[in-house]
């Protein structure tokens, strides 16, 4: 009698586990129900003070707004791609609900993304554009949220031709080449340059960074001594370009322009070193694409492409 006495309480107890576990079993999208979702903002260099800007306006949203969790990360130089790749993989491995990302490259990343896509991740697509006719082969429609970088290249480059005489002499500092936001600024100064009638004379790439752009600058400055314009790409590579010009102790006065305003160049511009900047307000460029994410979480809705505003920034704006 105890033997099956014992047997029955040790089913029974076997029972009352098995009742446990599944009460308390939630799967994971069930535990975000009452907290909000799960949203990864992927970025490019941290050491780049707009990205800096980016990440704190998304941590002021995520605070004020405190119906999501917000994962921020990003990588050390622009150049890294390897590490932005392995970030979006350790967020599709976290089970994140949404990837807000502002690629370093355009089209190195995309595999990454579709992975995310086919784990059911949301992903919105910031500051640099995914090229698309790679998206297009891995079957990917991933809606971008950011302004024309074209058009604001070409607002800022005209600014800082018309100071000067036709004829004169242009160099462009692109970021990387095969980054689609490098493609359309360097296109829109191309533009700027052939409408005022300008001669370019030279176009390389400085990889977005202050320090490659400085020793860059001063091979150009040594090749091309009668150089009247910079036009830089963004605003870490036009202070890199000022400072080159500073150490070349140059009498002739150069024109420079940049793209991101920075706090950074604000000095510059008010002094007259920098002429321009272009202002695309990237600390809010995480917030729309976060809110997008958050709206298509919601709704399901197929989202499309949102252009974003962008101001030329003087020493009279500032």
């Amino acid at each position: 009698m105890r033997s099956r006495k014992a047997t029955l309480l040790i089913l029974l107890f076997i029972f009352l586990l098995s009742c446990d576990s599944q009460e308390s079993v939630r799967s994971p999208a069930d535990a975000r129900d009452d907290e909000g979702p799960i949203i990864a903002l992927v970025m490019k260099s941290l050491a780049n003070e707009f990205f800096v800007n980016m990440a704190s306006g998304a941590e002021r949203h995520q605070a004020e707004r405190a119906n999501y969790e917000l994962i921020i990360n990003g990588i050390r130089n622009e150049s890294d791609l390897a590490q932005q790749v392995t970030l979006v993989d350790q967020m599709i491995s976290r089970g994140v609900d949404a990837i807000v990302i502002a690629p370093a490259d355009s089209q190195a990343l995309v595999p990454a993304l579709a992975r995310a896509s086919a784990a059911g991740i949301v992903i919105i697509n910031i500051d640099n554009r995914l090229e698309p006719k790679v998206l297009e082969e891995y079957d990917l429609s991933i809606p971008f949220i950011g302004p024309s970088n074209r058009a604001g290249a070409k607002m800022v480059g005209d600014f800082a031709l018309k100071s000067v005489v036709a004829g004169s002499k242009v160099a462009i500092l692109e970021g990387i080449t095969s980054a689609v936001n490098s493609i359309e600024r360097r296109t829109g100064f191309e533009e700027a340059i052939t409408d005022a009638g300008m001669d370019l004379v030279t176009l390389q790439s400085a990889e977005w960074d202050q320090t490659k752009a400085a020793q860059v600058m001063a091979g150009i400055l040594s090749q091309y001594p009668d150089l009247d314009v910079i036009l830089a790409a963004n605003d870490n590579m036009a202070l890199g370009a000022a400072s080159a010009v500073s150490m070349a102790r140059r009498e002739k006065e150069i024109v420079i322009a940049g793209f991101d305003n920075i706090s950074a160049i604000h000095p510059l511009i008010e002094a007259g070193t920098v002429t321009a900047t272009v202002d695309q307000f990237g600390d809010q460029l995480a917030v729309f694409g976060i809110e997008y994410a958050i709206e298509a979480l919601e709704s399901g809705a197929e989202l499309e492409d949102r252009e974003t505003l962008l101001e030329l920034v003087t020493a009279e704006t500032l």
